[in-house]
């Protein structure tokens, strides 16, 4: 049995699985409709806004990968930035961020299956697709890498057609609002405050929109050349991704029929509704075929995400349970017990949607926060290290100028976690939705720190030059 994972990724392949993480079918999707009736069209322009922020986030991963391509990214980041109890925490969070994400994902895959063979759509129906989507998800994982790259490069495929290819027709045949209209509402953006400005609660749900670029670095050890090839993965998905949604995007908003149904929230579905109206009820399915491929693509880059992280803190025996979760299996080495794992939990979360109501809105919630709570962990730890003059670059890097660059992703990070995780009257008979993402975290910290004091004077650490050198 062996202890080291095979690089069978390429920049294509690895491109492909941060490109399916993102998701622009599952980006647009997931929080168009929010969006759009809580600060009307002029929405558009946080996806400009948060791609601005997000881009020197991803700076300052490309640099941390180039130096330290190793499986878990933030924990493992983190952990050689600001120490051993910060890495800990730090991949704690996103370890869980990417589970509940993974289960959040295949519950929309879910709703997508079900219009696509005609059923009735209800709470028990998705959670079962939901849970057959995971059961099959996770075979495929643990058939190998080769069956990951030839989907992921189908779910390419499929959201440059579900996407640019749709953009580009409603464009040019099924434009209804004038281009000025996305600067409607605007002038609300001032004075309002921070607590009940509309435009600010729009850039908290596109935040959930332009994450997953770090997924790249999940997989570190997968990849060929990591040093040079994953600093172009994390940043040119990113972009690419940003470009397509917000391409989209603009060409959904001008085609909207009816803006004022969307706006009163009689039009809980703007982007379905949208298609229909413009396309027809049988393109309009074609293209919810799509839309399921780029979920169920999306949950698959999650679910192997989440597992190479559980993966690499047992390697470091930071889990209990580490010597089994750590194992790699089979001849394509996949780090099977991980994979189960993840998806366990996931059912979990999936059966737990069920049986508490509004679970799966408090998953929603927790994961666009857990992101950036994770990110922050090693964007600070990069600007402390940096201004102290210790860090040493990898192969790739922006040298002087990341000084500058990384102050303002600092400044971004703290400011777009605050404002995902304020808590806003959104829920009004439900207000414990509206500190979600709060008390997820705080909960996270103290389950956190009962297994961390158990695994503290145990973890070990991998030699990060040692797996340059192999690579």
């Amino acid at each position: 049995m062996s202890n080291t994972l095979k690089r069978e990724f390429t920049l294509w392949s690895a491109f492909a699985f941060a490109f399916a993480f993102i998701s622009p079918i599952v980006a647009i999707y997931g929080i168009f409709g929010l969006a759009y009736s809580t600060a009307g069209p002029g929405f558009w322009w946080n996806f400009l806004l948060v791609f601005g922020g997000q881009i020197l986030v991803a700076m300052i991963f490309a640099e941390l990968v180039s130096k330290w391509p190793v499986e878990g990214s933030i924990y493992q980041w983190t952990r050689r930035l600001s120490g051993k109890g910060a890495g800990w925490f730090a991949g704690w969070f996103y370890m869980w961020t990417l589970v509940v994400a993974m289960a959040t994902v295949a519950m929309g895959a879910a709703a997508f299956v079900a219009n696509v063979l005609g059923l009735t759509i209800t709470p028990g129906m998705q959670a079962v697709i939901a849970f057959i989507i995971l059961v099959l998800g996770t075979l495929a994982n643990l058939q190998g890498r080769g069956i990951l790259k030839v989907l992921m490069t189908g779910s390419i495929i499929a959201e440059i057609i579900g996407s640019v290819g749709l953009g580009i027709w409603l464009f040019l045949f099924h434009t209804e609002q004038p281009l000025s209209s996305i600067n409607q509402g605007l002038d609300t953006v001032l004075g309002s405050g921070f607590t009940n400005n509309a435009f600010l609660i729009a850039m908290a749900f596109v935040g959930w929109a332009f994450v997953g670029f770090e997924s790249a670095g999940s997989i570190a050890e997968e990849v060929k050349d990591p040093q040079r090839t994953l600093p172009k993965v994390v940043l040119f998905s990113l972009t690419f991704v940003a470009s397509v949604v917000a391409f989209a995007a603009l060409a959904v908003i001008l085609a909207i029929p009816d803006p004022a149904k969307v706006l009163s929230g009689e039009e809980t579905d703007p982007v379905f509704s949208t298609l229909i109206y413009s396309l027809g009820e049988g393109p309009a399915k074609l293209a919810q075929i799509l839309f399921a491929i780029g979920f169920l693509a999306s949950f698959l880059a999650l679910q192997t995400s989440a597992s190479r992280v559980i993966w690499a803190y047992a390697r470091d025996k930071a889990l209990p349970a580490n010597k089994s979760l750590s194992a790699l299996k089979g001849k394509t080495s996949i780090p099977t017990n991980a994979v189960i794992v993840a998806s366990v939990v996931g059912a979990v979360m999936i059966l737990a949607s069920q049986l508490a109501p509004n679970f799966y809105a408090l998953m929603v919630n927790f994961t666009t926060g857990g992101f950036y709570i994770s990110f922050l962990f090693p964007v600070a730890g990069f600007v402390i290290v940096l201004f102290g003059n210790k860090w040493k670059s990898g192969p790739f890097t922006f040298g002087a100028k990341m000084k500058f660059f990384s102050i303002f992703a600092l400044i971004w990070t703290v400011f777009q976690f605050l404002n995902i995780s304020w808590p806003r009257p959104v829920y009004p008979d439900t207000p414990l939705l509206d500190w979600s993402v709060a008390v997820g975290i705080v909960g996270l910290t103290i389950v956190g720190a009962i297994i961390y004091a158990n695994v503290n004077k145990k973890m070990t650490i991998v030699d990060a030059d040692s797996l340059n050198r192999n690579s």
